[in-house]
């Protein structure tokens, strides 16, 4: 499978704090959410490379404790995008929350 997140594939995610992952997560779902109108394939490029950050999140053992949080984010990723819109929110909400833990990023470096 090739990655388009390479580097992060290779070991460099498991590096990174939660937060710093989750906002990097963010990263992906506001490009996906500023494109999404006017650029169908910036769009889901977007959203490919956060489903592929989502499962690097998913695979790392030190959080094991938070799987299911993370897991349910990336169900509601999927909803919002190719779903029937079972969770009735959208990639603005999804990405104020993501934006918490950029922030947390930041703020603990």
């Amino acid at each position: 499978m090739a990655f388009q997140h390479a580097q992060m594939a290779a070991g460099r995610w498991r590096t990174m704090s939660l937060f710093e992952q989750l906002g990097n997560i963010g990263s992906e779902i506001s490009r996906a959410r500023r494109s999404r109108a006017t650029h169908p394939d910036r769009f889901e490029n977007a959203v490919i490379r956060a489903l592929e950050l989502f499962d690097l999140t998913l695979q790392d053992p030190r959080w094991r404790g938070r799987r299911k949080e993370i897991a349910r984010s990336r169900e509601i990723l999927c909803d919002i995008v190719w779903g029937e819109s079972r969770y009735a929110t959208s990639l603005d909400d999804l990405q104020r929350y993501f934006d918490t833990y950029a922030l947390a990023a930041r703020q603990t470096r």
